[in-house]
């Protein structure tokens, strides 16, 4: 590879993005054409992971993002990814860094999201045809000298038994929690919707949960939401929230319901598809201690409240917009590959 300039890089990505912003037919085609294989990829949810991915990609946080690192001389190395496929383009940024960096991605997509990252990554190469030989797509993992590997906490003991010999980063399962004072506005819990239902809850980023001041009344949070009823029309969805429904009817458990999204009261942080948990505390500072003690378990928390914490704390409504150095579990991907020369 010839030597890093961060120019060209910046210029090639942020052209990306722009095209990523302006979807040409041939995109909205595979956008419109995704449900076809996975039935919560919608065509608004698809393009919604688009136009973010486009939005990330800007000159002037790429310069920014890049000159954080010393990208210099690099002695490419082939690095193995393990994509989810959880919401459309979640694997984007590994394949980023890892390009960026100078390195070769060995691309393990899921078959859940396998069309768009490789047609996003044809846009690439038209755009530089220099970067045509920095990835492939395989079916098996072989000859790689560090892996990125994102899964369940089930599947992360496989990756580690396979994996854990080469430098490597292997991810486990993360959720996202929203910590109200009961002082937001009908906006900002309006935008709170985009965080637990944007994707249908199914990302690390979505919040499963909430936490509350004791005696919160949920009722204007629940009138601040009411916009989203329509999601309850996905039949996936629908499902689940039927399901679950009738899985507290029966066993008789405490919850809210607005018709489309159920509130329970549960010290777990994980909660079921159309079910949002909710615990409550005494103080903001006990609130802090209560998110410290699930700091390895937390994503990103969503709040206007002011905090200590070294999780990422992000504003209502986006959860699912993170910055280029907004890491997956914390863990700063590029400080990982430019330390493997």
């Amino acid at each position: 590879m010839s030597k890093f300039n961060i120019n060209d890089t910046v210029n090639t990505f942020s052209e990306l993005g722009n095209q990523l912003l302006a979807p040409n037919a041939e995109l909205m085609e595979v956008i419109e054409t995704e449900r076809q294989y996975n039935a919560w990829f919608t065509p608004q949810s698809v393009l919604n992971a688009v136009m973010a991915t486009g939005q990330m990609l800007n000159k002037a946080n790429l310069q920014t993002w890049l000159a954080k690192y010393n990208i210099t001389n690099v002695q490419p190395k082939k690095i193995g990814l393990v994509l989810a496929g959880n919401i459309p383009l979640v694997g984007f940024h590994d394949v980023l860094c890892v390009l960026v960096t100078g390195n070769h991605s060995l691309i393990k997509a899921s078959s859940q999201d396998a069309r768009l990252i490789k047609h996003v990554l044809s846009k690439l190469v038209e755009i530089d045809a220099l970067y045509a030989d920095r990835f492939s797509f395989v079916e098996r993992l072989e000859n790689f000298d560090a892996i990125i590997a994102t899964g369940s906490n089930n599947s992360s003991r496989y990756f580690e038994y396979y994996f854990g010999k080469v430098p490597h980063i292997i991810r486990k399962n993360r959720n996202s929690i929203a910590l109200l004072t009961g002082n937001e506005t009908a906006a900002q819990l309006a935008a709170l919707g985009k965080d637990i239902f944007d994707y249908y809850g199914l990302g690390c980023r979505n919040v499963s949960k909430l936490l509350v001041p004791e005696g919160y009344n949920f009722n204007f949070f629940f009138e601040s939401i009411e916009h989203f009823a329509p999601i309850i029309h996905h039949h996936k969805y629908n499902n689940n929230y039927d399901y679950n429904k009738s899985i507290y009817l029966v066993n008789r458990d405490e919850h809210l319901d607005n018709g489309f999204l159920m509130l329970k009261q549960d010290t777990r942080l994980t909660s079921p598809l159309a079910v949002l948990f909710y615990d409550t505390y005494a103080s903001l500072q006990d609130a802090e201690t209560q998110l410290l003690q699930q700091t390895e378990n937390l994503q990103c928390i969503v709040t206007s409240a002011p905090l200590k914490t070294n999780n990422q704390v992000v504003e209502f409504g986006q959860s699912q917009h993170p910055q280029l150095w907004d890491y997956a579990d914390g863990v700063d991907t590029m400080d990982f590959l430019c330390g493997l020369s």
